[in-house]
């Protein structure tokens, strides 16, 4: 996982925070879902991303 691919994924999950939290404050369900949503879906890639450095881990390691 790149710094870069990092930051986005963290900001993608800040970004759902601050959504999650403005829809509490104005009681808007709608709003606090795609909080929650674009939370999971940085959890997701940062996931995703974690599988593909083990992979790559596990292909350099066989190469020695």
């Amino acid at each position: 996982m790149t710094d870069q691919d990092k930051m986005n994924n963290k900001g993608e999950e800040l970004r759902g925070k601050v959504k999650e939290g403005a829809g509490r404050a104005t009681d808007d369900p709608e709003l606090e879902r795609q909080g929650r949503r674009d939370q999971s879906k940085a959890d997701v890639k940062q996931a995703g991303e974690k599988v593909k450095d083990s992979i790559k881990d596990l292909g350099g390691k066989k190469d020695r």
